[in-house]
């Protein structure tokens, strides 16, 4: 029995087998495909670590957010037909296929509950500490609202990209490892261990979420309810880190004081 095989045997079946599906196309078409996801992989890899390089909370870091995103969505729409896929009846034990919904959400929810765990471990090793509380400095230091519009945006566009555009174009031999794969190189652009860290768990569990519903729906709903929740919870734990304290004091110590 292969690694791949013992890894599968321990996941719930709605998570490991694979829903039937039809989703066949031309030669010409998969090989468009590929030279579209390509393409946009190096231009989104680019924007985003350009974008994590700017000041919170400024034009620039919004812009740029937003253009990632808008380079995730238009190369996975350009790059041919996605599906949302299906997934068996959990709930019921039946025979019939849904879209997924509630089990994603409490999937994402599962998942924050791991990574908040991870996170009290996280403040004790210097790297990571540092290195989680500048990515949460952009929520500390940045508008509410455009902070979580930004990160939901970009959430959703990266499962259009990467487990929609990204998945199909690599065809049947190992999609979930090459996809996650590329998914991280990705992330490595911004320079970020816990990013680069956090896109291989979760690029591994959107990735078989893909393989099993055989669409974007299920990682879509469980990255954006991981994000919101992280984005909701997370800076707490970090926001007396020496890395937000050195930063320049603005809308923290202003919500602080009115307090």
């Amino acid at each position: 029995m292969t690694l791949r095989s013992r890894v599968l045997d321990l996941l719930p079946a709605w998570l490991a087998e694979k829903v039937p599906r039809d989703h066949w196309e031309s030669d010409a078409a998969f090989r468009r495909r590929r030279r579209v996801v390509a393409g946009t992989s190096l231009v989104g890899a680019g924007l985003l670590g350009a974008s994590l390089s700017r000041e919170p909370d400024s034009p620039a870091f919004y812009g740029l957010t937003l253009a990632t995103a808008g380079t995730w969505v238009a190369g996975g729409l350009a790059s041919g037909k996605l599906h949302l896929g299906h997934m068996p009846d959990v709930w019921k034990h039946g025979p019939d296929l849904r879209r997924p919904v509630l089990t994603p959400v409490l999937l994402g929810v599962g998942a924050f509950g791991l990574f908040y765990g991870a996170a009290l471990v996280a403040r004790r090793i210097p790297v990571l500490e540092r290195a989680i509380a500048g990515v949460l400095s952009y929520a500390d230091e940045g508008d509410d609202r455009l902070v979580l519009f930004t990160t939901l945006a970009n959430g959703a566009a990266e499962e259009v990209f990467f487990r929609g555009a990204l998945y199909a174009a690599i065809g049947v031999r190992q999609p979930v490892a090459t996809s996650t794969g590329v998914y991280v190189l990705a992330t490595v652009a911004t320079r970020n261990p816990a990013l680069v860290l956090a896109a291989g768990v979760m690029g591994t569990l959107f990735g078989l979420q893909r393989r099993a519903t055989g669409g974007i729906q299920a990682p879509l709903l469980t990255h954006l309810t991981w994000s919101t929740l992280m984005l909701r919870y997370l800076p707490p734990l970090f926001r007396d880190s020496p890395t937000n304290s050195d930063r320049p004091a603005s809308r923290r110590s202003t919500s602080e004081s009115s307090e």
